[in-house]
C-alpha cells in the first residue's frame, strides 16, 4: 500500500471517528493527518506541449485583453474573467454579444490551469482549448468562425511579428491553435499563492489559531473529500446533490458534454482558492453568500447539518486561501493598432 493511500485511508477513518462523536482525537492529529492531501501552488502550471516563454505569455496577455477578438469589438476574455477582480465578473451570468446572457456563471481563471479540465462540465481538456471556445460562441464573443479570427489578427500590424517570436519554429505561426496556446500560456502563470501555501511549507504561524481551527473543522466535516490538492479543488467531478437532492436543479451538468447518463448533474468541483472574492456561487450563481454556500454543501453533498459556529470556522479558514494578485503580470498591455484592413465592429 503506497504512502498516499495510507494517508487517505487514515484521513477518512479520522473523519468518520470525528463525525461519530469521538472527541479524544487531538486537533493537531486532525491537521497533520489531512495536510498530506494538499500541496503548495507551483510557480507555474507547466505542460510539455506549450512552452511558457516570455514572448508567448506576452502575446497571450495582449490577446486576452483585445476586444477585437469579438464580433462587435466590445468584449475580451477580460470582460467576463476580470483579472483585477480575481478572474471573474461577480455576476450570476456574464453579458456577451448584443447583451445576451450566458447559461452558466463564469469561473475564475486564476489557478484554473491546474484543474482536471475547463468549463463547469469539463468539455475542454486544457486552458489552451478553453481559450478558443468563447471567441466562437454566438452568445459570448460571437466571431463567425476561426478563419475570421485569423483574418482579424493578420490585419493588425504588429501581431505577425509577435506570433513569429512566440512560435519561432512554425512556418505559419498565426493560427487559431496558436491563439489558444498563447492565451493558455498566459493563463498558466495566473497563480495566487497565499498564507495557506506558507503553512503547507512548514511555517506554522502563517495561519492564525482561528484559521487553524477552521481548517480542522473543514477537514473533519468532510470538505476535504472533494476540495484538496494544490488548487483546493478542481481535480474531479462530483454530483451536485450527492447526499440529498439539490432543489430546483435543471442544468444537467457534465451530461451535456458527454451524453452519458452517469454524468447527469455532475459538475467539476471548483477550486476554493480566492473563494471569498469570486461569488456568487455555483454553476448558476444562485447562492450569493459564502456562508450559505458552505451550509448547503454540507447538507446536500455530505448529508450533514452544521452549526453556525462550524460554518463560521470554515469561512474563517477559507479567507486564508485568498492570495495576492500578480499586479504587474495582469496589467493591461498596450495593444497593436488596427490596420486599414482590420474589420470594423459588427453589431449584427
Amino acid at each position: 500500500m503506497n504512502t498516499m493511500l495510507k494517508h487517505t485511508i487514515s484521513s477518512v477513518t479520522l473523519a468518520a471517528a470525528l463525525s461519530a462523536g469521538i472527541h479524544t482525537v487531538r486537533a493537531a492529529d486532525v491537521t497533520d493527518s489531512f495536510l498530506v492531501m494538499f500541496k503548495p501552488l507551483p510557480a507555474e502550471a507547466v505542460v510539455p506541449d506549450n512552452e511558457l516563454t516570455q514572448a508567448r505569455t506576452d502575446l497571450g496577455r495582449m490577446l486576452y485583453f483585445d476586444k477585437r477578438m469579438s464580433k462587435n469589438q466590445q468584449i475580451s476574455c477580460n470582460s467576463c474573467h476580470v483579472l483585477d477582480k480575481y478572474g471573474t465578473d461577480n455576476a450570476a451570468f456574464s453579458t456577451g454579444h448584443k447583451g445576451q446572457k450566458g447559461g452558466r456563471s463564469a469561473p475564475t481563471v486564476f489557478n484554473a490551469a491546474l484543474h482536471i479540465a475547463q468549463f463547469w462540465d469539463g468539455r475542454a481538456p486544457s486552458v489552451e482549448e478553453q481559450a478558443k471556445g468563447p471567441v466562437l460562441n454566438p452568445i459570448e464573443m460571437a466571431m463567425p468562425d476561426k478563419e475570421h479570427v485569423i483574418k482579424v489578427i493578420k490585419s493588425i500590424p504588429g501581431y505577425a511579428e509577435l506570433f513569429a517570436k512566440a512560435f519561432p519554429d512554425d512556418k505559419d505561426p498565426v493560427t487559431y491553435d496558436n491563439f489558444g496556446k498563447a492565451v493558455g500560456a498566459f493563463e498558466r502563470k495566473l497563480l495566487t499563492p497565499s498564507r495557506w501555501d506558507e503553512f503547507l511549507k512548514g511555517k506554522k504561524d502563517a495561519l492564525t489559531d482561528a484559521e487553524k481551527k477552521g481548517f480542522e473543522t473543514f477537514a473533519s466535516v468532510g470538505c476535504v473529500t472533494c476540495h484538496n490538492g494544490a488548487a483546493v479543488g478542481g481535480h474531479m467531478y462530483q454530483k451536485l446533490g450527492l447526499a440529498k437532492p439539490w432543489p430546483g436543479l435543471k442544468d444537467n451538468g457534465r451530461f451535456e458534454a458527454t451524453k452519458l447518463e452517469q454524468d447527469r448533474f455532475f459538475f467539476k468541483v471548483p477550486s476554493l482558492r480566492n473563494i471569498t472574492e469570486t461569488g456568487p456561487y455555483l454553476h448558476d450563481g444562485s447562492v450569493a453568500k459564502l456562508g450559505d454556500m458552505v451550509k448547503k454543501m454540507a447538507e446536500h453533498q455530505l448529508g450533514k447539518e452544521i452549526t453556525n459556529e462550524q460554518c463560521g470556522q470554515i469561512v474563517t479558514f477559507l479567507k486564508a486561501l485568498k492570495g495576492d494578485l500578480p499586479a504587474d503580470y495582469i496589467k493591461e498591455p498596450k495593444l497593436p493598432e488596427s490596420g486599414p484592413k482590420t474589420p470594423k465592429p459588427d453589431p449584427s
